[in-house]
């Protein structure tokens, strides 16, 4: 799948001086009888490596985005063993998802400027052993505050500082060319990490207990980590490179902007203060925000619940939502492929839409087992998924330039507050009324308004430099 960002390099990069690859030395730079036929090397200009580096940061940039997901994709098995052992009420482990997931916003823009000042390697590496801390200390807790402390504020701050920020900030450092794509690649780690986690952690809580399967999601983000410091790379002027696709002409040098000389909190609260000036930020905002209220916070949290309602196995119900996640992977790089070359806004307008639609029909498709049009559901529902984030980020980048990253981080912020906020509601609805459809359907025509918002979003005649 990443062989799609990489390309053979089959002619020089141009030449410092303004020649084209092949033309004769300028005075001085003769080669010598030795090196007939050989240009001679331009000083201070590295060579360009057949493979791009960008290919491989965004690979682990990938994996380290799957192994920060194997948690937060757990909640929704873990809620019925939890009830069950300690007497907990839905509503309070709903109240720890939602902690987890606001904190997963609210970390986002300030992780994307500590990416800024200190680098993306060590506050990635920090992140992941900050997620692996809070996964295992949970097999300690024996009250509800430290299920708050630990999966609510631990893991929700490290997942914060691994969200899809993250994958904003590597695709505007490395990436000119294939940008979308590649915002696509890497969010879709998110729903793979789903995918790789959400069966084995049912399998292993029905087995073994929800401890188990607490030590292994914190024993697989920590093993990432190494990983992260042996290959990812800040920017490709650390190694000599120009982001992927970039020329001469581009602005950024080798690599991109310099870090901020003020530091992370007054970079992304200055950066917050400018954005939050402008209509657009609050279109996307909010309309991200019930795109949050709809994935994470509803559908990723309690369809499995709401499936165990109906008589369907837990293993059965995490089993749909990881197919979820793997559609969701076609669904998201294609939908970066698609922003490459349509309107980001029409895009959005179509995920809504199409997603509101799916919600206020799924009360109608539980059952005890997976008949046909449930199947249809979740290929249809999975497709739509994250799709939504490369064309958010492709409108944060062409409205706000070198800032996209940062002011994405605070687009993510609503979305996770969206959906901490629905996590909680629809824990309280099932409690309340003893069944989910209330939240599905109220979810759904959300969405719908959420489409009608994006196409008020104007378009700029050209994207700012950066």
């Amino acid at each position: 799948m990443l062989n799609a960002m990489s390309e053979t390099v089959s002619s020089p990069p141009p030449l410092g001086d303004g020649r084209p690859p092949g033309a004769g030395a300028p005075p001085g730079t003769e080669s010598t009888p030795g090196q007939q036929g050989a240009p001679a090397p331009v000083a201070g200009r590295p060579r360009r490596p057949r493979v791009h580096r960008a290919r491989s940061v965004a690979l682990v940039a990938f994996v380290a985005l799957v192994g920060a997901a194997g948690f937060r994709a757990t909640p929704s098995v873990f809620i019925e063993p939890l009830h069950s052992e300690f007497g907990w009420s839905r509503g309070t482990i709903s109240f720890a998802v939602g902690l987890n997931v606001l904190l997963y916003g609210l970390t986002a823009p300030f992780a994307s400027a500590l990416m800024e000042r200190y680098g993306m390697r060590r506050v990635v590496a920090c992140a992941l052993a900050l997620i692996a801390a809070g996964s295992g200390l949970t097999v300690f807790m024996r009250a509800e505050w430290q299920l708050v402390l630990c999966w609510g504020v631990l893991v929700g701050l490290g997942s914060g500082s691994m969200a899809l920020a993250f994958a904003a900030t590597v695709t505007h450092r490395w990436f000119v060319a294939r940008r979308g794509l590649v915002s696509g690649i890497l969010t879709a780690g998110g729903a793979t990490g789903q995918l790789v986690f959400l069966p084995l952690v049912a399998t292993v809580v029905e087995r073994g207990g929800w401890r188990t399967a607490s030590l292994i999601v914190s024993g697989a983000a920590l093993a990432v980590v190494p990983l992260v410091v042996w290959l990812l790379r800040d920017r490709p002027r650390d190694v000599g490179l120009r982001p992927y696709g970039a020329t001469d002409e581009q602005p950024g040098g080798l690599g991109g902007e310099d870090a901020p000389s003020r530091g992370a909190m007054g970079h992304a609260l200055s950066v917050l203060w400018k954005a939050a000036r402008t209509r657009v930020f609050w279109l996307l905002s909010v309309s991200f925000a019930i795109c949050g209220a709809s994935s994470n916070g509803l559908m990723q949290t309690h369809f499995v619940p709401a499936a165990h309602d109906h008589g369907m196995a837990v293993t059965t119900a995490a089993s749909l939502l990881a197919l979820i996640g793997v559609l969701d992977l076609v669904g998201t790089v294609a939908s970066g492929w698609l922003t490459d070359r349509f309107d980001p806004r029409r895009l959005l307008a179509v995920y809504y839409g199409l997603r509101g639609l799916s919600l206020l029909l799924l009360p109608l498709l539980f059952a005890a087992s997976v008949q046909p049009p449930m199947m249809f559901f979740i290929v249809f529902y999975g497709l739509d998924w994250i799709a939504t984030v490369p064309p958010t980020m492709a409108l944060c980048r062409e409205h706000f330039g070198a800032d996209g990253a940062v002011v994405f981080g605070w687009v993510l912020a609503w979305h996770q507050a969206g959906a901490a906020v629905v996590a909680f509601v629809a824990g309280l609805i099932r409690d309340v009324t003893g069944t989910y459809d209330l939240a599905w359907s109220g979810t759904g025509v959300l969405c719908a308004v959420a489409a009608l918002m994006v196409l008020v979003v104007r378009r700029r005649a050209a994207a700012p430099a950066g």
